[in-house]
C-alpha cells in the first residue's frame, strides 16, 4: 500500500554535497518513522540516519554524523537526507524505509534506492 520513491542521487567528487529525498504515498507519512540505508559494492546494508515522526529526536551512523542531516516534511510526505564533506566511503544505494510502529518493531517499506558515487 506505502509506496516509497527515493530521488536526488548522482555523481559527486569527494567534499562536495547532495540532498536525497524520499517521496511517501499510499500511507499516513506523518506517523511514522523514517530512516536512511545504504548499501556500498560489495558491502552489506547499513544505518545511516532515522527520525521519528514529530522530526524531534534523531539518529545517526557514526560514519556520517556532523556530516548528514535528516529532516522530514509530513505536509509533504516526503523526508530529506542532506549529505555534505561527501566521502568515497559515501558511495552506494541508497534506501528510504518507513516504521510504523517504530524501529524496534522494524521497518515496513522500502524505497527502491538511488545511487550516490563519490569520486575523487
Amino acid at each position: 500500500q506505502v509506496q516509497l520513491v527515493e530521488s536526488g542521487g548522482g555523481l559527486v567528487q569527494v567534499g562536495e554535497s547532495l540532498r536525497l529525498s524520499c517521496a511517501a504515498s499510499g500511507g499516513t507519512f506523518s506517523s511514522y518513522t523514517m530512516g536512511w540505508f545504504r548499501q556500498g559494492p560489495g558491502k552489506e546494508r547499513e544505518f545511516v540516519a532515522r527520525i521519528t515522526w514529530s522530526g524531534g529526536n534523531t539518529n545517526y551512523a557514526d560514519s556520517v554524523k556532523g556530516r548528514f542531516t535528516i529532516s522530514r516534511d509530513n505536509a509533504k510526505n516526503t523526508v530529506y537526507l542532506q549529505m555534505n564533506s561527501l566521502k568515497s566511503e559515501d558511495t552506494a544505494v541508497y534506501f528510504c524505509a518507513a516504521s510504523r510502529l517504530g524501529v524496534r518493531y522494524g521497518y515496513d517499506y522500502w524505497g527502491q534506492g538511488t545511487q550516490v558515487i563519490v569520486s575523487s
